[in-house]
């Protein structure tokens, strides 16, 4: 049996029980309860991750940055869910992104992101993803892009969103993921 595609959940809150935490949780529920075997993993080390220094982007790599790059080399394809502070992506988010533009992992890999933030709002972490993201060379997968607000109904004891509108786009996002990490021969 083939080892199923992983798509890699970075969460760009380092807020305890953030929204986006909330939707990555849920998606990585969800992709338990795919049709197609699935993983989802989510990434933990943002909070960890040293400042970005262009003297420090070499082998051998901090610790914390050689687990990030090791994590995005892993994975079939990649999926984001970060908020807008101040019309934009948050440093600690942005810190790890540039921690990728000196790798190759992320070149080619299919990524996408959600937007977890109300209608009319987090368009500026969007377009911030989009720009960075450029610069990696990720493979954007644009249908996969989508807002699934974390706002919907109460979140369960679990903390996972409830909502079935939220479940249902969070895992047709992670099967567009998975089909675009198959087409590119990651999966």
């Amino acid at each position: 049996m083939p080892t199923p595609p992983v798509i890699l959940l970075l969460s760009g809150s380092l807020r305890a029980g953030s929204s986006n935490d909330r939707v990555l949780r849920t998606a990585r529920a969800v992709a338990e309860q795919a049709p197609e075997p699935l993983e989802a993993v989510l990434y933990e080390g943002l909070a960890g991750l040293p400042h970005f220094n262009p003297d420090d982007d070499h082998d051998p790599l901090p610790a914390p940055v050689a687990a990030l790059r090791a994590a995005i080399d892993g994975a079939a394809a990649v999926l984001i869910c970060a908020p807008e502070y101040a019309g934009t992506l948050p440093g600690s988010f942005k810190n790890l992104l540039d921690w990728t533009v000196g790798g190759t992992e992320i070149c080619d890999k299919p990524v996408a992101w959600v937007n977890a933030a109300a209608p009319g709002r987090g368009e500026g972490a969007a377009a911030t993803l989009r720009t960075v993201l450029g610069y990696t060379g990720a493979a954007v997968v644009e249908e996969a892009c989508v807002r699934v607000p974390a706002g919907g109904g109460e979140p369960a004891a679990d903390g996972l969103l409830t909502d079935p509108a939220a479940r249902e786009g969070l895992a047709r996002v992670l099967a567009l993921l998975a089909a675009a990490a198959r087409e590119t021969g990651d999966a």
